[in-house]
């Protein structure tokens, strides 16, 4: 396995060997990662939905705009003449059948006019069984971005196929020391390969929330870990398994840092002033607006400076991980008339 932290920051991984889909569950993804990347799947037990599913893979006909099928337990009727696929997802050998967040697309079996295949049917059910002409088709099947597809044989009687894809589940969250960063104000990006690897790539998934489940192909991933919308930005190497879930704890070294700018010490927070957060070296870190704006900044030293009618008024701090606080710029401090 192999881990690597950088900027301000730490990564652990804690492979874990129970089903994804009970506690934590297992996953294992098929051949490669779909050819467009596509959104995160949040597959963790939760009250919100799932993520719309991952394209089909080129040269097949994209599905039509249609309300998806509600999943039924309740075997449909056969006419005569017909046969029924009877279909089941495993994210490894040995492993239990997924029990949500599948997608199936049956295509016709040869490509039409326009050198693509045919949509025949689209269910959203785990298990689902469909009442189909016997004959050839092929069936895809995804699960958050993992997905594979094979020829199948509907015959008049029941056909049943298990598709097991190579892949794995990885949750994400980040901490600053041993206390948990909400969700609401950390998301990840993730992308296939090492970090090191000189090739430009977009993301496989953008702005995965805390605590959600990413299904991925096994294989080398890296992680942009990003707490605020500042400088506290961790990026990290993961390795996830076929057939588990592997949880990743990023380490941030910060702190929430708000901003005031007052008349006299302990006096009220002047409206309309504007903002920046520089370091000593003059980069621009932050700028923002308002009373008494908040910001998360990594550990070190900076400036702030506060402009309010005309003026701007400076005051130097330091950030210290987990450390929380309020930064007070004084209209007393040293100052000058803006040109």
């Amino acid at each position: 396995m192999l881990v690597i932290g950088l900027c301000a920051g730490s990564i652990s991984v804690q492979p874990a060997f129970a089903q994804i889909f009970s506690e934590p569950p297992p996953p294992v993804p098929p051949a490669a990662v779909p050819g467009a990347p596509g959104p995160a799947l949040n597959l963790a037990p939760s009250s919100g939905g799932l993520a719309p599913p991952p394209p089909a893979p080129s040269g097949i006909m994209p599905p039509p705009v249609a309300a998806p099928n509600v999943p039924t337990t309740i075997m449909p009727a056969k006419p005569s003449g017909q046969g029924v696929l009877a279909l089941a997802a495993r994210l490894g050998k040995g492993q239990q059948s997924v029990a949500n967040g599948v997608v199936w697309r049956i295509y016709a079996d040869k490509p039409d006019a326009n050198g693509a295949l045919r949509l025949v049917r689209e269910e959203q059910a785990a298990s689902p069984e469909l009442v189909l002409p016997p004959g050839n088709y092929v069936v895809h099947c995804a699960i958050g971005l993992a997905s594979l597809a094979r020829q199948v044989t509907v015959h008049q009687d029941t056909t049943r196929e298990v598709f097991e894809l190579n892949a794995g589940g990885l949750r994400i969250e980040g901490r600053v020391g041993t206390s948990k960063i909400p969700p609401g104000q950390i998301t990840f990006d993730v992308f296939k390969g090492s970090q090191f690897e000189a090739s430009e790539r977009a993301p496989l998934a953008q702005r995965v929330q805390a605590g959600s489940v990413v299904v991925v192909p096994d294989g080398i991933y890296y992680i942009i870990s990003n707490y605020g919308d500042a400088n506290s930005v961790v990026r990290s190497d993961i390795r996830v398994q076929a057939g588990k879930l592997t949880d990743v704890n990023v380490q941030h070294r910060a702190a929430i840092i708000t901003l005031k700018l007052i008349s006299d010490k302990g006096g009220e927070a002047l409206a309309n002033t504007s903002w920046s957060v520089i370091t000593p070296g003059g980069d621009v870190i932050k700028e923002t607006t308002g009373a008494f704006p908040s910001v998360v900044l990594a550990e070190g030293e900076y400036r702030a400076i506060a402009r309010n009618e005309g003026r701007a008024f400076e005051h130097g701090f330091k950030v210290v991980t987990g450390v929380d606080g309020e930064v007070e710029v004084s209209t007393r401090d040293a100052t000058k008339l803006l040109r």
